[in-house]
Protein backbone atom coordinates (compact mmCIF):
# COMPACT_ATOMS: atom_id res chain seq x y z
CA UNK A 1 0.00 0.00 0.00
CA UNK A 2 1.20 3.44 -1.12
CA UNK A 3 -0.29 6.53 0.66
CA UNK A 4 1.06 10.21 0.04
CA UNK A 5 0.44 13.69 0.76
CA UNK A 6 2.12 16.99 0.87
CA UNK A 7 3.42 16.36 4.14
CA UNK A 8 4.00 12.69 4.02
CA UNK A 9 4.04 9.18 2.45
CA UNK A 10 3.91 5.86 3.46
CA UNK A 11 5.10 2.54 1.47
CA UNK A 12 4.45 -0.93 3.50
CA UNK A 13 6.51 -3.58 2.69
CA UNK A 14 4.54 -6.17 4.28
CA UNK A 15 7.12 -9.09 2.74
CA UNK A 16 9.83 -7.58 5.38
CA UNK A 17 7.28 -6.85 7.93
CA UNK A 18 8.48 -2.46 7.26
CA UNK A 19 6.74 0.91 6.86
CA UNK A 20 8.67 3.61 4.86
CA UNK A 21 8.05 6.96 5.86
CA UNK A 22 8.48 10.40 4.26
CA UNK A 23 8.01 13.36 6.21
CA UNK A 24 7.80 17.33 5.01
CA UNK A 25 7.55 20.72 6.09
CA UNK A 26 6.36 22.09 9.26
CA UNK A 27 3.81 20.53 10.69
CA UNK A 28 0.79 21.85 12.75
CA UNK A 29 -1.14 19.95 15.20
CA UNK A 30 -3.88 18.87 12.76
CA UNK A 31 -1.35 17.48 10.40
CA UNK A 32 0.28 15.31 12.94
CA UNK A 33 -3.42 14.33 13.64
CA UNK A 34 -4.01 12.88 10.05
CA UNK A 35 -0.88 11.77 9.48
CA UNK A 36 -1.84 9.26 13.19
CA UNK A 37 -5.33 8.16 11.29
CA UNK A 38 -3.77 7.96 7.89
CA UNK A 39 -0.51 6.00 9.22
CA UNK A 40 -2.98 3.49 11.32
CA UNK A 41 -5.09 2.51 8.36
CA UNK A 42 -1.96 1.89 6.52
CA UNK A 43 0.04 0.10 9.13
CA UNK A 44 -3.11 -2.16 9.59
CA UNK A 45 -1.46 -5.32 7.55
CA UNK A 46 1.75 -5.59 9.76
CA UNK A 47 0.53 -5.54 13.18
CA UNK A 48 -0.28 -8.61 14.28
CA UNK A 49 3.28 -9.29 14.44
CA UNK A 50 6.13 -6.99 15.00
CA UNK A 51 7.15 -4.57 12.90
CA UNK A 52 9.92 -1.62 11.94
CA UNK A 53 9.26 1.50 10.45
CA UNK A 54 12.09 3.36 8.58
CA UNK A 55 11.18 6.99 8.41
CA UNK A 56 12.51 10.02 6.25
CA UNK A 57 12.84 13.11 8.31
CA UNK A 58 15.46 14.79 5.49
CA UNK A 59 12.71 17.07 4.59
CA UNK A 60 10.88 17.91 7.92
CA UNK A 61 11.43 21.03 10.05
CA UNK A 62 11.14 21.70 13.20
CA UNK A 63 7.24 21.76 14.21
CA UNK A 64 5.10 23.72 16.04
CA UNK A 65 5.40 22.96 20.22
CA UNK A 66 1.59 21.13 20.09
CA UNK A 67 3.05 18.22 17.33
CA UNK A 68 5.35 16.77 20.04
CA UNK A 69 2.51 15.66 22.38
CA UNK A 70 0.62 14.39 19.05
CA UNK A 71 3.86 12.73 17.55
CA UNK A 72 4.85 11.12 21.00
CA UNK A 73 1.08 9.53 21.86
CA UNK A 74 1.42 8.25 18.19
CA UNK A 75 4.66 6.44 18.85
CA UNK A 76 2.78 4.98 22.34
CA UNK A 77 0.30 3.92 19.83
CA UNK A 78 3.22 1.98 17.41
CA UNK A 79 5.06 0.27 20.82
CA UNK A 80 1.68 -0.81 22.01
CA UNK A 81 0.96 -2.29 18.66
CA UNK A 82 4.20 -4.46 18.00
CA UNK A 83 6.33 -1.36 16.77
CA UNK A 84 9.60 -3.53 17.58
CA UNK A 85 12.34 -1.05 15.54
CA UNK A 86 12.11 2.38 14.62
CA UNK A 87 14.90 3.75 12.32
CA UNK A 88 14.97 7.64 11.56
CA UNK A 89 16.73 9.73 8.98
CA UNK A 90 17.98 12.99 10.07
CA UNK A 91 20.26 15.54 10.08
CA UNK A 92 19.12 18.46 11.56
CA UNK A 93 19.98 19.35 15.18
CA UNK A 94 17.13 21.14 15.89
CA UNK A 95 14.95 18.67 14.93
CA UNK A 96 16.65 16.44 16.64
CA UNK A 97 16.00 17.56 20.11
CA UNK A 98 12.11 17.83 18.77
CA UNK A 99 12.47 14.34 17.90
CA UNK A 100 14.13 13.12 20.93
CA UNK A 101 11.01 14.74 22.86
CA UNK A 102 8.86 12.62 20.84
CA UNK A 103 10.62 9.30 21.44
CA UNK A 104 10.53 10.32 25.31
CA UNK A 105 6.72 11.18 24.65
CA UNK A 106 5.81 7.62 23.33
CA UNK A 107 8.29 5.67 25.21
CA UNK A 108 10.38 4.15 21.94
CA UNK A 109 13.71 5.61 22.76
CA UNK A 110 14.99 2.22 23.05
CA UNK A 111 13.16 1.28 20.16
CA UNK A 112 14.27 4.46 17.78
CA UNK A 113 17.81 4.84 15.99
CA UNK A 114 18.60 7.90 14.24
CA UNK A 115 21.29 8.20 11.22
CA UNK A 116 22.44 11.17 9.00
CA UNK A 117 22.05 9.15 5.76
CA UNK A 118 19.24 6.93 4.26
CA UNK A 119 21.79 4.41 2.72
CA UNK A 120 23.36 4.20 6.60
CA UNK A 121 19.65 3.76 7.96
CA UNK A 122 18.85 0.77 5.04
CA UNK A 123 22.29 -0.66 6.04
CA UNK A 124 20.70 -0.62 9.60
CA UNK A 125 17.31 -2.05 8.60
CA UNK A 126 19.05 -4.75 6.30
CA UNK A 127 21.29 -5.89 9.15
CA UNK A 128 19.12 -5.87 12.35
CA UNK A 129 15.62 -6.53 10.48
CA UNK A 130 15.24 -7.82 7.02
CA UNK A 131 15.74 -11.60 6.89
CA UNK A 132 15.08 -11.69 10.72
CA UNK A 133 12.80 -14.07 12.26
CA UNK A 134 10.98 -12.66 14.65
CA UNK A 135 8.79 -13.50 17.49
CA UNK A 136 5.91 -11.39 19.47
CA UNK A 137 8.14 -12.00 22.42
CA UNK A 138 10.89 -10.48 20.51
CA UNK A 139 9.27 -7.01 21.40
CA UNK A 140 10.24 -4.64 23.73
CA UNK A 141 7.45 -3.02 26.09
Amino acid sequence: MNLWSAEYSFEVDLKQGVIFEKIYGIWKKTTAEDYHRDFVEAVQPLIAQPWAKLVDLAGWRTSYPDVVKVVGSHLRWCRDNNMALSINVLNNVSTFRQLNEMFSGGGTGALSKTFRTREEAEKFLKENWVNRTVRKSDVTR
